[in-house]
């Protein structure tokens, strides 16, 4: 067994006055605090963007490091928006094979040292095939775009009904202390969002963010009231969309989430955290965890069972919608999250008696994908 002992994160926002290294220390240590131990045996860093934006690889060293834990072994991961959740993996399966009793995850992402938006946007475009998309112009917003428009001429959807999901993400993130966007969205206010790549508008992406979270794994559950990873699936598909049957399915998602109900195929969560980059990804995600019907997942949203009091509570968080998509370390706070949700600590932001969760993180457009469940101990 794996338990989840201790976890640390900083807001999630521009921190324009924090260097990598002070994000992701401050972390690491608010996590080993809340775990109440000193040192580990390793260190697994989440990181999608470093050598892009802040032209800094090696970067399992370069925290061991400045967290002053020079000699403890350490790696990097990188599974573009699923490099937290697959770090977590890696993790996980240190602590089963005896490898290690405890390790250090932390995640972390600095993506404001890009100062313009085509900076930014060519840095995302790099979770994208290079050669055969990004090449000839696409971008990830682009491929979002596409998905969007297959699955509204597929279900006759139309481009109001995927309001529901960034309405009530901003509205969960409004009470997350943490959070990047806390305000509340009016549907005024995503009818006149700008076009990013049409369909696709400003409001139904993710923004820019930095942030730091970090998580503490044992083989020992420690004090009464940790979590414990009950099972874990991962699984990818074709990174490049044109290989694709059908753009309104993410069959990566579908087979991890398959693959970790394997060890325990009557567990049900209370909540869910899953990976809405995109307001179309996002209704995506929630049908292939067979929470709607395809081409349904607008219902859930709009008839209150997504809320935290709902029967199926989604990203009572705010999602990377609002909560904010520090890309690389997004999987730590999903991680994370769900431990603060299931030990009654998410203050502002709690599931009313949420016992069990399932975390579910996304590399580029469904290329990769990481499901975690996990349930109080």
């Amino acid at each position: 067994m794996v338990y989840v002992i201790g976890v640390g994160l900083t807001k999630v926002g521009n921190h324009w006055d924090k260097s990598l290294r002070h994000l992701a220390a401050e972390a690491a240590i608010a996590a080993l605090e809340d775990a109440s131990i000193e040192d580990v045996d390793y260190i697994v860093v989440a990181n999608a963007l470093s050598g892009v934006i802040n032209a800094q690889e090696n970067l399992a060293s370069y925290v061991a490091t400045h967290l002053g834990m020079v000699g403890v072994p350490a790696v990097k991961v990188e599974a573009a928006g699923a490099s937290g959740g697959a770090a977590i993996a890696l993790a996980k399966s240190l602590v089963l094979s005896g490898a290690a009793d405890k390790v250090l995850i932390v995640g972390v992402e600095k993506m404001t040292d890009y100062t313009s938006l085509e900076d930014t946007t060519s840095a995302l475009s790099t979770f994208i095939d290079s050669e055969y998309e990004a090449f000839p112009g696409g971008t990830l917003e682009s491929m979002h775009a596409m998905m969007m428009r297959a699955y509204m001429k597929k279900y006759s959807v139309t481009k109001e009904e995927f309001s529901h999901l960034p309405l009530l993400m901003h509205e969960n993130a409004s009470t997350t202390p943490h959070a990047q966007l806390r305000f509340k969205l009016k549907p005024q206010s995503y009818a006149s969002s700008p076009v990013i790549a049409e369909p696709i508008t400003m409001l139904d992406l993710a923004p820019v963010s930095d942030g730091a979270a970090a998580v503490i794994l044992s083989k020992d559950k420690g004090r009464e009231g940790n979590v414990e990873i009950v099972s874990s699936g991962q699984a990818t598909d074709t990174i490049s969309t044109y290989r694709r049957k059908d753009l309104t399915q993410l069959p990566s998602v579908r087979a991890a989430f398959k693959r970790a109900l394997e060890a325990v195929p009557d567990f049900k969560p209370d909540f869910y955290v899953i990976h809405d980059y995109s307001s179309v990804m996002g209704y995506v995600e929630v049908e292939e965890l067979g929470l709607a019907e395809r081409g349904k997942a607008s219902q859930l949203f709009s008839s209150g069972e997504a809320k935290r009091e709902g029967s199926t509570p989604i990203n009572p968080e705010g999602g990377l919608k609002a909560r904010g998509n520090p890309v690389g370390a997004t999987g730590v706070y999903q991680m994370a999250e769900a431990f603060l949700q299931i030990t009654e600590r998410a203050e502002g932001w709690q599931v009313p008696g949420a016992k069990s969760g399932l975390v579910l993180s996304v590399g580029g457009l469904g290329a990769n994908s990481v499901v975690h469940l996990v349930r109080g101990v």
